[in-house]
């Protein structure tokens, strides 16, 4: 069977030298009919062969009964006839030697239990050829260069797309028609367009991996509703990476659980929302909330170009108004960017041309920019050489639409970009069809809308922010974990320090003479917990005592702790009693691994105590990860303040802490087939130099797979 690799046979869906249609129809409102229509309205110069069982003509096109009829091997088929006949044309289109096919029919996996039947088969026949399907109950796909068209889209009706860099692709057809839309309006080239549909064969990574490897695309805007195959994706988000090309994603189906994801319980974060925003934050994608976002992003990042785009997060706000500037500066500092003071040269330098201006940060130049070009051109310099800002925010209300002022702030922008030829100058401005076309073609984005503007900017620092030499992740040899290791806390924590995690010195003992002896060999304070592996929360049975200081103490308490569990749990097994070092002060984490079904393991860290429950103060990252990501996952909690030293308190151990966040990942990853769930709660943090310690840990194995009936 032929290996496909992710994104690889596609070119034919959008340049195909020739286009065979199934279901070909004069009557230009069915899906047979429009492609066809399309093809001839728009010019597309290849053949086009339209495939009807009474032949003739078909829209003035001789038509083929048949694909065997067809006098030349199509290199694209477009499936537009009822569901029970699309088996047989994409088994003729594979037997014949097409390329791809783009089944437009409906009534597959959407309709049930037959249709899903039927639409698998499609994709056998489409893995046991190579031959790339697109669908079934797709919208279809575009090349815009070529005027390739498999789509019956209404967006085509009024007009073709303008030919450009920005590369769609949608899981669901009306999503992406719409995008594609909304990016004609707003003057936005686009290069290809491709929707997936239901995804027998060709996926939605497949097609981000396509748009990566396209040279007429520069920036991928994404609709994703699900991802189907976890590893494919990673690796078509890893080829946008490498080849510098924006990956923007709009993921819709944000629900009430991904969004509250339980802190206090890794297992809630299968499957949720909160999963997608790791995976596509560590595979460096842009995710945006809403499709207007996702356009205003995609065209800024068109306009500038990815290798323009700077990293921090450092703005300076211009402004002709102090009421603007202070809108401007309360957005931009709830998308997370900071507004630093300017030098003071720099301020000394906005006076020298207006004095009555105020030159900190927003700069309001007042009305005086309003006046001549070089007054408006002398400030923006000003402020574009100072090294302490990343980008600018030049923002008018109404200098666009008011020839007059259009021209000063047009020559001022003009001598600004002759200047300074790759600074960030985003534009929050209302403008004229026209004018934001002469401020794009001389590299400003415009967006209009001040928080709009603030959110867009921010998306693209995101993106020029990002780690563009990220090392590969290891190769991690997956190896079982006996089945011991479940049974117990004492059992986990065994195997987990043997992977490195820092657990404390710890023994079961047997009798009391054995609690003794561990006792004199560790020293005191101790904790003592019950050992059984039919008791998982131990602490609801009396099955633990913390704070044992001396021998006479631990002797009784160890009586008295087998006497509570023997009451409150007469059945559990009882294997001994933990002894334990206690652990004092620090600051308390959870940490955690859920295997997630589509991404594989994920770690966590969190606030741990009760206020994991209460904060739900989370970083959540795909496993494994180095220590420079694990550290940036601690950084980015609101609690970090807390192990960071803050009012006072003492900085905690975090090169410790990265470390144990480390090695749980790896561990998770190696025995990815045998355990679907580790908690640590709390893992300890001491202070600086002190290390971290996992003072109770849970294994979860893998449930057995479940045999299928014959």
């Amino acid at each position: 069977m032929p290996v496909v690799e992710v994104g690889r046979g596609m070119d034919a869906l959008f340049e195909p030298r020739s286009i065979a249609i199934f279901g070909a129809s004069d009557d230009v409102t069915k899906i047979g009919g429009r492609p066809l229509q399309f093809l001839q309205k728009y010019g597309y110069a290849g053949g086009i062969y339209p495939i009807n069982r009474k032949a003739g003509l078909v829209q003035s096109l001789p038509a083929y009964a048949t694909l065997d009829d067809v006098p030349a091997v199509p290199e694209l088929a477009v499936i537009a006839v009822p569901p029970a006949g699309v088996l047989d044309a994409v088994k003729d289109c594979a037997r014949r030697g097409v390329k791809a096919a783009v089944i437009l029919s409906a009534g597959f996996s959407e309709m049930g239990e037959e249709g899903s039947r039927l639409q698998a088969q499609i994709g056998d026949v489409a893995r046991a050829t190579g031959l790339r399907v697109v669908g079934p109950n797709c919208l279809g796909a575009i090349g815009v260069p070529d005027k390739s068209i498999a789509t019956f889209s209404v967006a085509l009706e009024s007009s073709f797309p303008v030919a450009g860099p920005v590369g769609i692709v949608s899981q669901s057809g009306n999503l992406g028609s719409f995008t594609l839309r909304l990016a004609g309006e707003r003057g936005l080239g686009v290069s290809r367009m491709l929707t997936t549909g239901n995804e027998c064969d060709v996926d939605i990574a497949d097609a981000i991996a396509s748009l990566a490897t396209d040279p007429g695309t520069r920036v991928i805007l994404c609709c994703m509703e699900t991802c189907r195959d976890g590893a494919k994706l990673t690796q078509a988000m890893a080829m946008a990476r490498e080849a510098g090309k924006p990956l923007v994603v709009l993921k819709v189906g944000v629900s009430e659980a991904g969004s509250e994801a339980a802190a206090s319980h890794t297992g809630a974060l299968a499957c949720s929302d909160a999963v997608f925003d790791a995976v596509l934050r560590n595979g460096g994608a842009i995710r945006v909330p809403s499709i207007e976002q996702l356009l205003e992003v995609g065209h800024a990042l068109s306009v500038v170009g990815p290798a323009h785009v700077p990293g921090g997060h450092r703005v300076a706000v211009l402004t002709a108004s102090g009421g603007f500037g202070v809108l401007l500066a309360d957005a931009a500092s709830a998308q997370g960017l900071a507004l630093p003071k300017l030098a003071a040269q720099t301020q000394e330098r906005i006076l020298s041309v207006v004095p009555f201006a105020a030159p900190s940060n927003p700069v309001d130049m007042t009305a005086q920019v309003s006046s001549r070009p070089e007054v408006l051109a002398q400030m923006l310099d000003a402020v574009a050489r100072d090294a302490s800002c990343d980008a600018l925010i030049l923002q008018s209300a109404n200098a666009f639409h008011v020839p007059r002022l259009r021209d000063v702030f047009l020559a001022a922008l003009e001598q600004v970009r002759k200047d300074h030829p790759s600074r960030l100058i985003l534009l929050c401005a209302r403008a004229p069809q026209d004018v934001r076309a002469t401020l794009n073609a001389m590299g400003f984005p415009v967006v209009e809308g001040i928080d709009a503007a603030c959110a867009t900017l921010a998306a693209l620092m995101r993106f020029g922010a990002r780690d563009a030499a990220r090392a590969a992740a290891p190769v991690i040899e997956r190896v079982p974990l006996a089945a011991q290791a479940f049974a117990t806390e004492a059992s986990a924590k065994a195997v987990l320090a043997e992977a490195g995690l820092p657990v404390p010195r710890e023994a079961i003992a047997a009798n009391r003479d054995e609690a003794l002896a561990a006792a004199r060999a560790m020293g005191f304070p101790l904790v003592l917990k019950i050992v059984s592996p039919d008791i998982a929360h131990k602490t609801e049975v009396g099955g633990v005592f913390v704070g044992v200081r001396s021998e006479a103490q631990l002797l009784e308490e160890y009586d008295q702790l087998l006497a509570r569990v023997a009451q409150k749990a007469p059945a559990a097994r009882i294997a001994g009693v933990l002894v334990a070092q206690m652990v004092q002060g620090g600051v308390e984490l959870i940490l955690g691994t859920k295997k997630d079904p589509m991404f594989g393991p994920m770690v966590m860290v969190g606030l741990g105590g009760i206020f994991a429950e209460i904060f739900k103060d989370v970083a959540l990252q795909p496993a494994p990860v180095d220590e420079a990501q694990a550290t940036a996952m601690l950084q980015s909690l609101k609690a970090f303040p807390l192990l960071d030293g803050a009012r006072g308190r003492p900085k905690a151990d975090v090169p410790a802490a990265a470390k144990a966040i480390v090695a749980l990942s790896r561990f998770a990853v190696r025995h990815a087939d045998s355990v679907s769930e580790i908690d640590i709660n709390p893992l300890v943090v001491l202070d600086q130099g002190r290390g971290a310690h996992a003072l109770d840990a849970l294994l979860v194995p893998e449930p057995p797979l479940t045999k299928a009936h014959p």
